[in-house]
Parts: C-alpha cells; sequence; structure tokens
C-alpha cells in the first residue's frame, strides 16, 4: 500500500493567505487533493499541519484520516515530511502494509487521478524506490519514496530536504513522463492562483 502525505504546514508568506484553503473550483486545494488521492485508491492519508494550524484545522471537518501538527515547520518542507512518515502505520500489517509513500506538496493542486495511477503504475512495475513525474523533461511533483529510504529522509539534511535523498540514489529513481503541465506548477503566488487556478 502506499500512503499519502500532504503537506501543508508552510506559512504561505508570498500567498498572504493559506493556501491549503484557496478553492479550486468549489474545493478547497487540501479537499481537491484529499480526493483525488482517494480517486487514485490512496486512502491512507496524512495532513501535516503547521503555520495557521488552528484555522485549516476547523475546515477539516469533512476529513476522517490522521491530522499531525509540524511545531518545526518553520525549518522547511523536509520536517514536514519526517512528521507524516512518523505518522504512518509502518508497523501494521491490517488490511495492509505500508509500503512507501506519495508525498503531496498542498502549493501542487493540479493533479488528477490519470497522474497518480501513472506514478502508481510506475512504481509497482519498475521496482524503484523512487518515482518522479516528469513533464517536457523537468521533474515535478508528487514524488513516492518506498519506505526502505525513510529513514535515510528522517537523517536528510534540513537545508537540502529530499533532494538529498533523490540525489544520493540516482539508480533507483524512476520518471514518469506525464503530458499534464500540473506536476510543475507551484502556487505560491496571487499572480500564480489567477493564472492557473481561477482561469480553468
Amino acid at each position: 500500500m502506499i500512503s499519502g502525505i500532504i503537506l501543508a504546514a508552510g506559512s504561505s508568506q508570498r500567498m498572504g493567505s493559506p493556501k491549503s484553503l484557496l478553492k479550486i473550483g468549489e474545493k478547497t486545494f487540501l479537499q481537491h487533493i484529499v480526493e483525488v488521492l482517494r480517486s487514485a485508491r490512496i486512502t491512507d492519508i496524512v495532513i501535516v499541519l503547521g503555520a495557521e494550524a488552528e484555522e485549516i484545522r476547523k475546515s477539516l471537518t469533512w476529513f476522517d484520516g490522521k491530522i499531525v501538527f509540524n511545531e518545526d515547520w518553520s525549518k522547511g518542507q523536509l520536517t514536514s515530511i519526517i512528521k507524516g512518515i512518523d505518522a504512518l502505520d509502518l508497523n501494521s500489517t491490517e488490511p495492509e502494509e505500508v509500503n512507501g509513500a506519495m508525498i503531496c506538496p498542498v502549493d501542487h493542486p493540479l493533479l488528477t487521478q490519470s497522474v497518480l495511477i501513472d506514478l502508481l503504475q510506475g512504481y509497482w512495475t519498475s521496482k524503484k524506490k523512487i518515482i518522479v513525474p516528469t513533464f517536457n523533461g523537468q521533474r515535478g511533483h508528487p514524488v513516492i519514496f518506498n519506505k526502505e529510504l525513510f529513514d535515510e529522509l528522517r537523517n536528510a539534511p534540513f537545508d537540502v530536504g529530499a533532494r538529498s535523498v533523490v540525489r544520493k540514489h540516482p539508480e533507483q529513481v524512476h520518471e514518469v513522463a506525464l503530458e499534464e503541465e500540473g506536476v510543475l506548477i507551484n502556487i505560491d503566488t496571487p499572480e500564480n492562483y489567477e493564472k492557473y487556478i481561477l482561469t480553468l
């Protein structure tokens, strides 16, 4: 089983308001990402909160998965990845054992079911430990990490983050070439939000 970890702990400083609560259609970014994950049969989902946690948590009455708070969110995205990994039930065999995690930054909301299915298929067929989507040769998000790399993620330098683990294991990286630019698009400013989301 691949679990989903949604990183929603950042300060949204350039956006000016919590990105988690921005709307894509009639739904918040968080709700949209959760629904796309579930549509691809990723049902074990952890949401990691940090800045503006209480405001965001109040909006999650519909969510029945795990919500964890990252008190170290200001130290960088890797701290949220670690918090999410630590929240996974890695010792459980009921109903399925966690094999890896799909890391989904909340500011990359332009996910589709087909993208996630292609990434999952790439994971199970390639037998590689790191699955990365690409568009026109550029790497994007979300990324799948096999659980055998979780300890390396926990010990990676905060200033480099998960990229250090990817760089350390080039032979374990499987790129999935996609036709959807959304894997590259980071909604971190009002201009990006207007350009990529409000025009949908």
